[in-house]
């Protein structure tokens, strides 16, 4: 067996294998960089009146608002308190 020829083919395929992972690591940072600014335009849009759509896809009109919790419309006189977090996004009428 050439033991040489094993090792240069290790360090050969670590070296790609890190090219790679450093590319996967660029494109997923990008990504999530442009998830966290639309989450953000969320948060800062959101006021009473506001129309919003939860991460469960269920749709209401925010009534209330505190530092975490949301005071939501889902139906005529029914009104639920959620985390602000879970509103997945705003609706445009």
């Amino acid at each position: 067996m050439n033991w040489e020829v094993i090792g240069w083919t290790c360090i050969t395929l670590a070296v790609v294998m890190g090219v790679i992972a450093l590319i996967l690591n660029l494109v997923s940072a990008r990504s999530m960089k442009a998830k966290r600014k639309a989450v953000g335009e969320i948060h800062t849009e959101m006021k009473i009146g506001s129309r919003v759509m939860f991460a469960g896809g269920i749709y209401g009109t925010v009534t209330g608002m505190d530092e975490d919790t949301l005071r939501v419309e889902i139906a005529p006189k029914t009104i639920i308190t959620i985390s602000r977090y879970s509103v997945q996004a705003l609706v445009k009428d």
